[in-house]
């Protein structure tokens, strides 16, 4: 017995090493694209359960909706993208001031 570790791919042409590579990769991304499934629908059952208490909170939904949206074909127009994120810069900046004013005393 030899105590270095044999790095198997080493003995392997190039071209099945880069396959071996994308099988790993693509079996990577494949589970990894579950979990954030999994992810998604546990938010997705959060915001369904749960009423916005704040302004800031029913931002945090839209925004989230937003975010879907935006991936989809219909909102690959240089309009929408543009809507999307002003609106999204207004929510950002909304939340800001809604912040401020409740610190104040």
């Amino acid at each position: 017995m030899t105590e270095r570790t044999i790095e198997l791919d080493e003995h392997r042409g190039m071209l099945a090493q880069k396959a071996t590579e994308i099988r790993r990769l693509v079996a990577d991304v494949e589970v990894e694209a579950i979990e954030l499934s999994l992810r998604q629908g546990g938010l997705e059952s959060h915001l369904v359960a749960v009423y916005a208490m704040t302004w800031h909170d029913a931002a945090e939904k839209a925004r989230y909706l937003l975010g879907l949206f935006a991936s989809t074909p219909a909102a690959q127009d240089p309009r929408r993208q543009r809507l999307i994120a002003n609106v999204l810069e207004d929510f950002a900046r909304l939340s800001r001031a809604a912040e401020e004013d409740s610190t104040k005393p």
